[in-house]
């Protein structure tokens, strides 16, 4: 997990900047959630194509580029990769279709 949590604080940083500039993480930032939300949907399309008809490779740059625009996302929203690590290793032993029905109750 250390490369999330450097790439975390790198995009923290860069919005903290603000340097729309030099940064594509502070244009993203300046542009709002929206926009910030979009792309993250843009880049999970771009991963299913990948994986539908593209090569291993197609799929693992794709992969990369939702995981860096689902951080963006989750700063921009203050969310820490901490809490969503703890989610997850809430939920793990669980199965799939339990976690979903107790999400529901």
């Amino acid at each position: 997990m250390d490369t999330l949590t450097r790439l975390e604080e790198t995009i923290r940083q860069r919005m903290a900047d603000g340097d729309a500039a030099a940064s594509y993480v502070a244009q993203l930032h300046a542009r709002g959630m929206p926009t910030v939300a979009r792309k993250l949907g843009e880049e999970a399309v771009e991963a299913i194509v990948a994986a539908l008809s593209g090569s291993r490779e197609d799929l693992a740059g794709e992969a990369a580029d939702v995981l860096f625009h689902l951080l963006v996302l989750l700063v921009e929203k203050g969310v820490p990769l901490r809490d969503v690590l703890a989610e997850l290793d809430a939920r793990e032993g669980l199965s799939g279709l339990a976690e979903k029905a107790a999400r529901k109750a």
